[in-house]
């Protein structure tokens, strides 16, 4: 991968949540032998394999795709700024018929922001039908992916990438690949590891507030605007105070990912994903 290639992938982000809109028990329905309109494979690879939907039921699906899934994943469910894109997802990839994977549609993956649904069984199949339309017109495209394999991000040196995590970097002030980041890898992989490396979501920020009578208390920072700022006590109680009547600090360990920013060089960033990729 050239330099520039390597650039365009730095600030790459993740969305956070899957979305499978599929279930069990639903055989794709071909009413009077209507099939979808042919799609010519292109340089992506062949088309999935997958049952035949009628334009009727895509035309329906692309409607309930734009009231339930587009604020996540798209209008065309390429990707959206919370939801991965489903036309290169592997699951709707092996998916024939919307078998399978119904419980996690029932249920959603609320841990990883995907709500619950409860549509129609026929509902539901629409919305498999457009999906599976929008994958196979995605993959007939040539020379216009939109997203990254996570092949594309292992082109770094991990030797180099550990040097400059425990030397230059100073990475080791916060963070130990023995601590905090054992099995990081394990945890996230692709693009969702390069993002928790370059803008790590859930970093946890620690106030520390003195009021006037001399009390002094440090925790977890649980709220703070122009007006007012809040703690979480060690006994797991809010409390709160107007901003101007105390002193307060407020440590928040996220800030040195954006210093780090500045520094990086592409090679930088690339070698220490490549380390950070061995942790698992």
């Amino acid at each position: 991968m050239n330099s520039t290639s390597k650039r365009a992938l730095q600030v790459a982000s993740v969305p956070a949540a899957v979305m499978l809109l599929l279930i069990p028990g639903i055989a794709a329905q071909n009413p009077n032998g209507q099939a979808r309109p042919p799609v010519t494979v292109g340089s992506q690879g062949p088309i999935p394999v997958h049952a035949k939907f009628t334009p009727a039921q895509m035309e329906a699906g692309s409607t309930l795709f734009l009231q339930n899934c587009a604020f996540c994943h798209g209008k065309d469910a390429g990707g959206g700024e919370s939801g991965p894109d489903l036309t290169r997802s592997k699951l709707v990839t092996a998916d024939k018929a919307g078998e399978g994977i119904g419980d996690v549609v029932r249920n959603g993956r609320v841990e990883k922001g995907m709500p619950r649904f409860n549509l129609a069984d026929a509902d539901l199949l629409n919305v498999v039908a457009f999906i599976h339309y929008q994958q196979d017109a995605a993959l007939s495209q040539t020379g216009t992916r939109k997203g990254v394999d996570e092949s594309d991000l292992k082109t770094g040196n991990a030797a180099a990438g550990k040097a400059y995590f425990e030397g230059k970097g100073g990475c080791v002030k916060c963070h130990s690949a023995t601590g905090n980041l054992a099995g990081v890898a394990s945890r996230f992989s692709g693009l969702g590891l390069e993002q928790q490396m370059l803008y790590p979501r859930n970093a946890k920020a620690t106030i520390t507030v003195k009021t006037r009578s001399g009390e002094s208390l440090t925790g977890p920072l649980a709220y703070q605007d122009e007006f007012t700022v809040g703690l979480t006590d060690k006994s797991g109680t809010y409390r709160s105070w107007p901003a101007a009547a105390v002193t307060f600090k407020v440590d928040r360990p996220a800030d040195a990912h954006v210093v780090a920013m500045s520094k990086y060089t592409d090679d930088d960033i690339h070698d220490v994903l490549a380390y950070i990729q061995t942790l698992k």
